[in-house]
């Protein structure tokens, strides 16, 4: 996580810090809909890689965003979830989501 210090002084600008690339708000819609494995999320999030998404998801495990659950069996299962505070973005991608939806409609 960051630290108080590393923090934007601008709330705006910290939530993009957090969520703002295309690839974690990818990640974190799937998320919203449960647990996912690692090969979940690489075959239904298009055109992310391997490397990318693995980046993506530790980033997002440091800052609280997203729990990362390892099981101790062979082969290693691994499962990602959205810690509360990931949860708690819920209504901010709904509200995304709506306004891409309206925008299409528009545009169309």
């Amino acid at each position: 996580m960051l630290t108080k210090e590393e923090l934007p002084f601008c709330p705006v600008a910290t939530t993009v810090d957090l969520i703002g690339n295309k690839w974690k708000l990818l990640i974190i819609r799937e998320l919203l809909t449960g647990t996912k494995r690692f090969n979940e999320m690489n075959r239904v999030i298009d055109g992310i890689s391997p490397k990318v998404l693995t980046q993506n998801l530790r980033k997002m495990e440091e800052d609280g965003i997203i729990n990362r659950k390892v099981f101790a069996e062979i082969p290693p299962k691994v499962e990602y979830s959205l810690s509360e505070l990931g949860d708690s973005l819920r209504p901010i991608i709904n509200s995304m989501s709506d306004w891409g939806t309206d925008y299409i409609k528009k545009i169309l």
